[in-house]
């Protein structure tokens, strides 16, 4: 079995309904985002629109996040205003309090509810200027009680490097919780084992700590042995990993095959990698080549790695804003 031709797993999927499902957006409108259409035969979609669910229109006058003096943020409508805080607070208790099963949201950038990061505060209704920016009402929630999971805003997404990195970390979630209601440890250890390439990228050490956890010295219960090791690779993939990591992984699995092949391939293997480290080529374009030459030469161990095809090939691709390319917000 080659990794594409492997059974992914199907994430749940939190969405701004504005990104390409509802013409829900405040002048009315429809989000454009090839990537949500890609997805929608992976996933399993739970749209919402806090805006809507507090009870504003479509279309609707626009709202804006204004610094209240202290560390609250308020949700305020200029034309009307309307405080909007207690109700869009409220909203996202009661939705992502019993909210189970999810492995990931989608959210629309630089929206006052559900932007993640880069949202403009005011320090008044009537200003037109911002004095910083920050996540808004709906997504801070969302960020507090589950920023732990593979969250991002379609804005982002649109960087190669971003998008590969958010995939990964979906579908990885996705088969962890797999794992977690099977509650067997043969299959903790065989995810590990699965994963231990894309945790070397992200960092040796995490790599090295879940591998203590998933050992088990001591003999815990699964339920115990999974809590820590989720929570630990969940924090190992907070973060884009850094190019440098990731072409030391893909150098590394290179090795295994390096003496067996031509001068010609290796030169390829060495241009693609530079093109990669340029900012080029997206992670799959290396990951192909390397999965080529683990079919060619029946390296079974390589096959097996969620390296070479973390997520579906039909969500592979090159397509790059050129924006966003650091690892934090």
């Amino acid at each position: 079995m080659t990794p594409h031709s492997r059974r992914f797993p199907r994430p749940v999927l939190v969405i701004s309904q504005c990104l390409e499902l509802e013409p829900c957006r405040y002048d009315g409108g429809i989000i454009r985002f090839d990537l949500v259409n890609a997805l929608a035969p992976h996933v399993e979609y739970r749209p919402v629109c806090p805006e809507v669910e507090v009870g504003l229109g479509v279309p609707r006058d626009p709202i804006r996040l204004v610094a209240s003096g202290g560390r609250r943020l308020l949700l305020l409508q200029p034309s009307t205003g309307r405080d909007l805080t207690e109700e869009m607070e409220g909203f996202a208790e009661g939705f992502l309090g019993p909210l189970t099963g999810v492995d990931g949201f989608i959210l629309k950038s630089r929206s006052p509810s559900c932007g993640p990061s880069s949202v403009k505060v005011f320090d008044s209704m009537e200003s037109t200027g911002a004095v910083r920016r920050d996540a808004g009402l709906f997504a801070a929630a969302v960020l507090e009680r589950h920023g732990d999971l593979a969250v991002e805003d379609e804005g982002r997404l649109r960087n190669h490097r971003i998008r590969e990195h958010f995939l990964t970390k979906l579908f990885a979630l996705a088969r962890l919780r797999e794992v977690g209601r099977a509650r067997r440890m043969a299959r903790l250890v065989a995810f590990h084992a699965m994963y231990k390439f894309v945790l070397l990228a992200y960092g040796e050490r995490d790599l090295r700590r879940l591998g203590w956890t998933v050992a088990n010295p001591h003999g815990a219960p699964f339920e115990t042995v999974f809590t820590d090791y989720r929570a630990g690779f969940a924090r190992a993939l907070a973060q884009t990993p850094r190019y440098t990591a990731m072409v030391n992984v893909f150098q590394h699995v290179y090795g295994f095959f390096r003496k067996r092949l031509s001068a010609g391939e290796r030169e390829h293997f060495a241009r693609a990698l530079e093109r990669y480290r340029a900012g080029l080529l997206p992670a799959a374009a290396v990951t192909t080549l390397l999965e080529s030459w683990a079919v060619r030469f029946g390296a079974e161990y390589i096959l097996d790695q969620a390296l070479l095809a973390p997520f579906p090939e039909e969500l592979a691709s090159s397509a790059d804003s050129g924006k966003g390319r650091a690892a934090g917000r």
